[in-house]
């Protein structure tokens, strides 16, 4: 399903980038609103594994042991979801899909063409972002973060080729980000600190092509990443006896933690803007 959007976005860029006859040009002076549409991709979570504080001391990269002093997570992890408690009943592909939202934003153009302003965006995604532990009970462990929604703040500059821009951007992001927990162990009790919001930063690029003096059509690109926050699982007592690997060391239990503290992903978009 993916292939297939971005090859339509990318035709549209194609399109937009057709050049303007000369009484064409037009001044790309002045505010702007609209919406965008398009597909996001998450990206970033290769070799990514879940991190174990023991002693509950805040430091992670622990081992969790068994009473007969083996790893109690040999098995390994996977950077997706799990299906079932052993590395051979396989892991899930993390979510990708459509995105949209609504921007807003001022352009002045010089005498030369050099066009400079701002735009300020909210974009509502569907991105999806897990990571899994096996131990040897045999039992699963999967912390699973999605980001809802992302805002970006960004200055952009570019040169208009008459009626068509082609302009960098970049800027601060702001985003959302859900987080859940789920495992097959039926004897700790399983705590978390819940959702988080964090700050990150933008970076991309698009073409832009003015339809009459108001309305305006586009493609972009946006790499985004935010900082996800410290979310922790504690693998409390519940009904296990103190030879549980999560009480060995601390009775009170094991807090887990991912090893990536940041969510990423590429949005390519559609664009389109009425200008005053």
């Amino acid at each position: 399903m993916m292939k297939p959007a971005i090859a339509t976005l990318l035709a549209g860029a194609a399109l937009l980038a057709t050049p303007a006859s000369a009484q064409d040009a037009d001044d790309w002076t002045g505010f702007y609103v609209g919406g965008q549409l398009g597909y996001g991709l998450r990206t970033g979570g290769n070799n990514e594994t879940i991190l174990f504080d023991t002693n509950l001391d805040g430091a992670y990269g622990d081992t969790v042991n068994t009473s007969g002093n083996t790893n109690a997570f040999s098995p390994g992890f996977c950077d997706e979801a799990a299906n079932g408690p052993t590395p051979a009943d396989g892991c899930d592909g993390d979510r990708n899909g459509l995105e949209g939202g609504v921007h807003a934003g001022f352009d002045f153009q010089t005498g030369g063409g050099f066009v400079i302003g701002g735009v300020v965006d909210y974009t509502r995604t569907r991105l999806r972002d897990s990571v899994s532990a096996f131990s040897t009970t045999p039992a699963r462990y999967t912390m699973t973060r999605r980001l809802r929604d992302v805002m970006t703040i960004r200055a952009r500059a570019g040169f208009a080729s008459g009626r068509t821009l082609f302009y960098a951007t970049g800027g601060l992001a702001y985003g959302n980000v859900r987080n859940s927990f789920t495992t097959s162990n039926a004897a700790n009790s399983f705590t978390d600190n819940g959702n988080e919001h964090g700050w990150g930063y933008v970076l991309g690029g698009g073409i832009e092509r003015k339809l009459g003096s108001n309305f305006s059509v586009g493609v972009q690109y946006l790499y985004r990443t935010v900082d996800a926050g410290d979310y922790v699982v504690r693998a409390g007592p519940g009904t296990a006896p103190l030879t549980n690997p999560f009480r060995i060391v601390n009775p009170n239990g094991t807090d887990f933690s991912r090893s990536r503290d940041n969510f990423t992903s590429h949005g390519v978009q559609l664009t389109a803007s009425y200008r005053f």
